[in-house]
């Protein structure tokens, strides 16, 4: 009885041992790099906030090339939230770029969104020093964060004084984002939270045909934000009626608007469905 259970001891330190090589082994072939400006110098150093705030981190393949990049813009209203790479992106053959951005009552609007196009643009303008592909560049994030990737990919002006067509962008995929002027911005104006305003801080005002692919993803209708499922069903049927050709909605029956965990295998595929199209436009 001794000898058999020495022996299931041994088994299970071989299985533990063996688990935690695996995991060396995939951890080891991605590299992480924290809190990169992504504003020139002339900027960071001019401004101590801008300093602190418009950083980004970097978790990428050393072991691959030409691959694709999924820029993270973390939630918090605008008012607050931190940049984190998830978790549920780690160890998928892909790059991920977790973005921080000025935050209000310090800044007003536009300022976040220009943060968030300067990081974008840092992203196509130094991806390929990390071995990635700047043709597959996608933009996600939840709630404030998938405004954010809305807006710049969107509406072409934030990234235009970088020299970027938002076309250029591989697909757009906002968590449980703002399509209407975000509640913060109208705050800032006195507007009420209930009171839905679409103008130029609205993605549902830069519905446009040639896009690029638009994957919207919400939480149950029931369980969310005031009417943020209804929010991305409109701009869904509105692109779709500019004629834009892959414009896809989900919504996550049985989550509320902390519908990440199960949302991020979609953004995957999704990622992987243009990569492979990319790939068989070659042959």
């Amino acid at each position: 009885m001794l000898k058999f259970i020495e022996m299931k001891k041994l088994l299970f330190g071989i299985i533990l041992f063996g688990i935690h090589l695996v995991a060396f082994a995939q951890e080891s072939e991605y590299a992480t790099k924290l809190s990169i400006p992504y504003y020139p110098d002339s900027i960071s150093k001019s401004d101590t906030y801008i300093r602190e705030r418009c950083v980004l981190d970097i978790y990428y393949p050393l072991k691959s090339k030409g691959f694709a990049t999924v820029v993270w813009f973390h939630g918090g209203g605008l008012t607050g939230g931190e940049k984190e790479i998830p978790e549920s992106l780690k160890g998928k053959g892909i790059a991920v770029v977790a973005v921080n951005y000025r935050l209000n009552p310090k800044v007003k609007a536009p300022k976040y969104i220009e943060d968030s196009a300067a990081a974008v643009a840092w992203v196509f303008d130094h991806i390929q020093s990390f071995g990635g592909d700047s043709t597959l560049i996608f933009i996600s994030g939840h709630s404030a964060g998938g405004y954010l990737a809305s807006m710049v990919g969107l509406d072409k002006r934030w990234l235009r004084p970088y020299g970027i067509d938002a076309n250029r962008i591989a697909g757009l995929i906002p968590f449980s984002g703002h399509t209407i002027t975000h509640f913060t911005i109208r705050e800032e104006r006195g507007i009420p939270g209930t009171q839905p305003v679409v103008d130029e801080f609205a993605p549902l005002f830069h519905v446009r045909a040639d896009a690029p692919p638009l994957l919207l993803i919400t939480g149950d209708r029931e369980l969310e934000l005031l009417g943020r499922y209804e929010e991305n069903a409109y701009l869904f049927r509105m692109m779709k009626v500019a004629g834009h050709p892959e414009t896809t909605l989900y919504e996550l029956d049985g989550y509320g608007h902390n519908m990440s965990e199960p949302a991020f295998p979609l953004l995957i595929k999704e990622v992987r469905r243009i990569v492979a199209r990319k790939e068989s436009s070659k042959k």
